[in-house]
Formats: structure tokens, sequence, C-alpha cells
């Protein structure tokens, strides 16, 4: 990965993923782009990791979007698919991830923080789609229309003007708001309570939330129950009544 990203694997089953070039604001270039790619893998294959957070180094920026010097260079046109980590598009995952907000997170950095499943955010962040400040777009926003309002996310889209942590908070977008030393605490204690449930059941629970936001309700339902089958025929199914039953903590085994 590099100094551009780092790559915590805690033994506690959390990965802490930091981008790593504060003095340009950690912005998505090459280098930070690879080590992401490459952060992102590794968390996915590695079975002792369970959640993963993704951070910035600095008090300024979580990530203040594309690098625009590097794009006048290349004269970016389309960008390719591949060209930027996106969790949920060209990234697959199957582990919750949680976005830890620092400071401003502005376009490309918009679209990290939404690409994971939750996110805590720094009293101090702040939120943006900037594009059309630059005279670029933004599709990848297109799922933010399952997490907000369409008004809300038509003014945020069509003015390009940043929004607050707590306005982020009021619409949806950000879990939790805490004090700016509290960031990594928070995002560490809220990966904590999702580790404590039984892995099977998360990540089912996880493939629920996504099967939710791509289908009606009926054919969401089907395929929830079909996701949910092997959590039920697992034997930790059968230990959590059990712990429950005997007052003592359940010993997950995944499986």
């Amino acid at each position: 990965m590099g100094d551009a990203v780092l790559f915590d694997a805690r033994s506690d089953g959390i990965a802490v993923i930091t981008l790593n070039r504060p003095e340009a604001r950690n912005a998505l270039g090459k280098d930070i782009r690879a080590g992401l790619f490459a952060a992102w893998e590794h968390f996915e294959r590695d079975p002792t990791l369970h959640v993963a957070i993704l951070t910035g180094a600095g008090e300024k920026a979580f990530c203040a979007g594309g690098d625009l010097k590097e794009m006048t260079e290349l004269k970016l046109t389309v960008p390719p698919r591949d060209m930027f980590p996106v969790p949920g598009d060209n990234i697959e995952l199957t582990k919750p991830t949680i976005a830890a907000v620092n400071g401003v997170a502005f376009a490309g950095g918009w679209m990290i923080a939404q690409a994971c499943d939750l996110c805590v955010a720094s009293s101090r962040a702040q939120f943006a789609i900037t594009e059309v400040k630059v005279g670029r777009s933004s599709p990848w926003a297109a799922p933010l229309i399952h997490m907000i309002p369409q008004r809300i996310m038509m003014e945020i889209l069509l003015t390009g003007k940043p929004i607050s942590a707590q306005r982020a908070y009021e619409i949806g977008l950000v879990n939790r708001i805490v004090e700016p030393d509290e960031l990594l605490p928070a995002a560490l204690s809220l990966a904590a309570d999702i580790i404590e449930g039984a892995p099977l059941s998360v990540r089912a629970a996880r493939e629920t939330v996504m099967l939710s936001t791509e289908m009606g309700r009926s054919a969401a339902l089907r395929a929830a129950r079909h996701a949910s089958e092997s959590t039920y025929r697992s034997g930790d199914a059968q230990e959590g009544p059990l712990a429950f039953a005997q007052k003592r903590r359940p010993q997950w085994k995944g499986r």
C-alpha cells in the first residue's frame, strides 16, 4: 500500500485504513487510489478482520476529492470504471465499513464516504458534491437517493455548496457526530458493537439492507429470506439462544 494509505490490522478484528496525504488534503491522486484498491482487497481477504474504518490523516480533510491537477495533465474526460476505488461499484465487500470523516469530504471524498456502510463525523466535518463548480459530473451519487430525500439531494448536486456535519446528520447521511478528538474512538466503538454480533448474522443483515435498496418490497423479502438461510442453519444460530439461556457470552464460530 505504501505511505499514501496506511493499513492497521488490529487484534480486535478492526482494520483502520488511513488516507495519508494531509499536505494534499488526501486528494484521490494515483498513489492514494492504488493504496485504497490494495487496502480494500486486504480487508476483504483477511478472515481475521471483520469491520473496516476509513479515515483521513490530519485535521483539515478526510478527502478533498479527485486530484484536479492530475485530471488536467491527463485531459481526463470520462473516468475509467476502474479509476476510483468505490465499494459497491468496482469493489465487492462482504463485511461492514465505517467512514470516520475528520474534515472536508468533497466530491470524490463524499463518494468514498458514501460508499461505506456507516458514517461517523467530526463536528468540524463538511460534505459537498462540488462537481458543478468545476464542470465535472457526479454519476456516482446516484445511490444517494436511497439515503436522503430527493429534494435535498437535488439541492446538494445542483448548487455544489457544502453542508455541515450537523446538517448531514439531520438528513440521514451521518450516523453520529462527535468532537474531533473523539472521532476514531467513536468509530472504533461502533465497530466493536458490530463485532459483538454473530458474523453470519451481521453479513446477512448487511445483505438484507443492500437487497432492499435494489428491489421492490416483495422481491426484497424473497431475496433476503434466501440470503438468511445459511445463517439460520449455522451452529451460531444454536449457540446464540443457548448462551442466552445459560446466561453467558456467546462463542461465535462464524459457521
